[in-house]
């Protein structure tokens, strides 16, 4: 059997599908190593959704395959996203690779590498190995996606919304509980949208039921509402639940209707208003993430201001913003009046510039508040880690004074005595 090294690229949602490769070549018998230079099989698992995460995946095939001249490497695997839009191209440009898969293909793994056989469809059933944390985990309830976005590539990739059967996913939520997770991230290109393909009908609400159940689960959040689909409803649902951290992230993409309307995004500026008012008045404790998109085709310096005078004043707790990017294939890639990259730039700066004194102000509000922190890790003689408003990987950290050396995984109460743009200074109460 071979040694493997696995390196994963972009979203949380491809993290999943590299966790559950290495379950299957594990249970193969492949052992799995974290250095490449001591791995006879290098496996990238690509990200393809914008035009910079295809060229870090192009930088990282290229730095693996140096493995192979310098390295026990015999075989260079590329998986994932990049793979699946991009095979023959790749295969022509790059002879270092040895094996193309796409994402649809990673129980062939084995047979590929040697091992016992063909592993299991990957899904809510396969065994994985987690690479984050012991105590946190994702989990991935659908794939694909049924939008439509004229700028998006996923569904080309992807292809349409696959919601996981329910109980699959209560099975793997109770296995990876069982194993030691308290803290489960709900992801999808579309969660709120759980459901429609396979019971004709929302569940995101009822999979929630269900995973309040187990009892070794502590936090239950859930990312990416698509916004036409966040209703009161569904905010107050979130509110009930004793596990649901109230945290709520409904990418936008943009605030105005006539960019929404060119973006093809469903629902409007009057929605995103109601929603967000609903959750200012009956639940002030929720955390908002959203994600913009700026210089997308048609984008004037009235839609940009627009947008940056909405953030402020329907704030959010965090955002995270990208530039427009061309994806071959999609409606938006051949729209007139395409921005030119330095304006794109130079809008992205001002949008971060922008939020980050209202990511402190709201940040301010916290202070004296006290919270159960998920400690991470130590630095600097600081215990840090997240309480219900950060979210793994996108959001801040909150450090703990005069508290080193607490254990990770352990939920401690803390106060919150000091903001800054991003993190949260507390201590511990003892």
């Amino acid at each position: 059997m071979s040694t493997v090294g696995v390196i994963s690229l972009g979203c949380s949602k491809n993290q999943v599908d590299t966790e559950r490769m290495l379950g299957i070549l594990t249970a193969a018998g492949h052992e799995i190593t974290n250095l490449p230079a001591e791995a006879d099989v290098l496996i990238v698992n690509t990200c393809g959704f914008i035009e910079s995460a295809k060229q870090e995946s192009i930088n990282a095939i290229l730095e693996m395959a140096q493995y192979k001249q310098g390295g026990k490497c015999a075989r260079l695997v590329v998986t994932g996203c990049l793979s699946e839009r991009y095979r023959d191209e790749l295969k022509n440009a790059m002879p270092e690779i040895d094996i193309l898969l796409g994402v649809r293909e990673y129980e062939t793994l084995p047979r590929m590498l040697g091992g016992k056989s063909d592993a299991p469809r990957c899904g809510p059933a396969s065994a994985r190995v987690l690479t984050t944390p012991r105590y946190s985990a994702y989990l991935r309830i659908a794939d694909g996606c049924n939008n439509r976005c004229t700028y998006c590539a996923i569904p080309l990739i992807r292809g349409n919304l696959v919601s996981e059967p329910l109980e699959d996913l209560v099975d793997e939520a109770m296995r990876l509980a069982g194993n030691g997770v308290t803290e489960l991230t709900l992801i999808a290109q579309d969660t709120s949208g759980y459901g429609m393909d396979r019971y004709g009908k929302p569940m995101l609400g009822e999979l929630l039921n269900q995973l309040e159940q187990i009892e070794s689960l502590r936090w239950l959040r859930v990312l990416y509402t698509y916004p036409d689909t966040v209703t009161p409803e569904l905010i107050d649902r979130f509110r009930a639940g004793g596990k649901i951290v109230p945290y709520l992230d409904m990418p936008l993409q943009h605030t105005e209707d006539e960019m929404l309307r060119m973006m093809h995004r469903r629902g409007d500026q009057a929605h995103i208003k109601r929603v967000l008012d609903y959750v200012a008045k009956t639940a002030p404790e929720f955390m908002l993430r959203t994600t913009l998109m700026v210089g997308f085709p048609g984008e004037t310096d009235a839609h940009f201001t627009a947008m940056l005078r909405f953030i402020k004043d329907y704030p959010f707790d965090r955002v995270g913003a990208f530039a427009f990017s061309t994806e071959d294939g999609t409606a938006a890639a051949s729209l007139p009046d395409q921005v030119p990259d330095e304006v794109k730039q130079e809008r992205l700066a001002q949008l971060m510039a922008a939020q980050q004194p209202i990511s402190r102000v709201r940040n301010e509000r916290r202070v004296g508040q006290v919270v159960d922190v998920l400690i991470e890790g130590t630095q600097d003689g600081r215990s840090y880690g997240r309480s219900y408003a950060e979210a793994p990987d996108v959001d801040g950290k909150i450090y703990l004074e005069r508290a080193g050396n607490l254990p990770a995984g352990a939920y401690v109460p803390a106060r919150l005595i000091r903001a800054e743009a991003y993190d949260m200074i507390g201590e511990p109460v003892l």
